[in-house]
């Protein structure tokens, strides 16, 4: 039982619920509790900033505009004789329409998603 009281985990553990209280009292006294020594205070677990659903779409348009771009580019220096190779241009212009496509498939999909939720029986 003693062992288990000493185990490093433990020790941690205890000290992270002593830094809590500590925090509680310095909160609920207005600056009046003392730190104890040698007593770190608990990181604040970091959460990941998850990108809005917006920002999210926002992102992935901009990324099938540049490759539209791309295409657009090579298209047209391949046009005006410079030295780009035919299949580079061909490969690029079809990235770029697959990549239309599947923005216009998802877009589809969240259509009727949103219209089967507005057709829902409340």
């Amino acid at each position: 039982m003693i062992e288990n009281a000493t185990s490093a985990a433990s020790i941690q553990s205890m000290l992270r619920t002593m830094a809590a209280y500590q925090n509680e009292a310095a909160g609920g006294l207005q600056g009046l509790g003392a730190p104890i020594p040698g007593l770190q205070q608990p990181a604040a677990p970091a959460a990941p900033a998850a990108p809005g659903f917006g920002a999210a779409v926002e992102r992935a348009l901009d990324q099938v505009n540049a490759a539209q771009q791309k295409a657009k580019g090579l298209r047209e220096a391949y046009e005006m004789g410079e030295p780009v190779a035919l299949t580079d241009v061909v490969i690029q212009m079809q990235k770029a329409s697959l990549a239309f496509e599947t923005t216009l498939q998802v877009r589809n999909k969240v259509m009727k998603a949103y219209e089967d939720i507005l057709n829902m029986p409340v």
